[in-house]
């Protein structure tokens, strides 16, 4: 133990990142499989009674703030940091703020979420937030025309039309229901349009702006992850709605408008 421990303390920065990025995609092989075969997700009406569980608000603010603290603290500590690091690190945390306050605040739903899920979501989110904070702050670089460059421009823009339509995707599902209303309803307007899962969609988009931005390893394994994690649930949510309702649109795809 003490020679491994050695050993990780003896890495460089740009290794560190190197390993987890590894590890995050080696991750995603394998919840990809578990979400699509064996359970899409554990929680909102795919949840059944756990032993130990929270408040989806609690569980949200709980499992997401590692992803906005970390980086904003890179952000905020890490001196001479160029331009497009900055602008960087504050997509992330622009995200994730969204994620673990606004969006958990809103919070309409009464299905308590296991405790197991939300210690796993936030052990994610540290080890994404580690990951990106410190790739952004100490290992990646960018020259001051980065900003200019294509594909900061082109990731920049899906991120933020994949952020913008996440909002408004997760506004729709909080309001598809009135005050004292129960039941699910069948989602429309918006990207709920043309997919599913909306919400899922316009989060990939996020994260895969995100890694063309960056243009590096580790943006590029939470991506990776990303898909493998959000497609088998969209997947899943687009045959739930098909069994759940008979006149369900049938021209809506599952994930990706108009092909999938």
């Amino acid at each position: 133990m003490e020679g491994l421990i050695n050993w990780a303390l003896a890495l460089s920065d740009r290794e560190v990142v190197s390993y987890l990025g590894v590890g995050m995609i080696v991750n995603g092989l394998f919840v990809a499989p578990i979400l699509t075969y064996i359970m899409p997700a554990y929680y909102g009406r795919y949840s059944g009674k756990a032993w130990f569980s929270i408040s989806a608000k609690l569980s949200w603010v709980v499992q997401e703030c590692p992803a906005f603290f970390l980086p904003f603290y890179y952000l905020l500590t890490t001196p001479d940091l160029a331009l497009p690091n900055q602008i960087l690190l504050g997509m992330m945390s622009l995200h994730y703020f969204q994620r673990s306050f606004i969006y958990a605040l809103k919070q309409r739903s009464k299905n308590d979420v296991a405790i197991s899920i939300t210690f796993f979501a936030f052990v994610f989110c540290l080890y994404n937030g580690f990951m990106q904070g410190l790739a952004l702050s100490s290992v990646y670089s960018y020259p001051a025309n980065w900003s200019s460059s294509p594909q900061f421009i082109l990731g920049s823009g899906l991120f933020l039309f994949g952020f913008a339509g996440n909002i408004h995707s997760d506004s729709i599902l909080r309001n598809l229901r009135k005050p004292g209303e129960s039941g699910y309803k069948i989602p429309r307007g918006g990207v709920f349009e043309y997919v599913s899962a909306a919400n899922y969609f316009c989060e990939s988009l996020e994260w895969i702006g995100f890694a063309i931005a960056c243009w590096n390893f580790p943006a590029a394994a939470f991506a990776t992850y990303t898909l493998a994690n959000l497609l088998p649930r969209g997947l899943s949510h687009h045959q739930w709605y098909k069994n759940k309702f008979d006149d369900y649109p049938k021209e809506r795809k599952a994930f990706i408008p108009f092909l999938l």
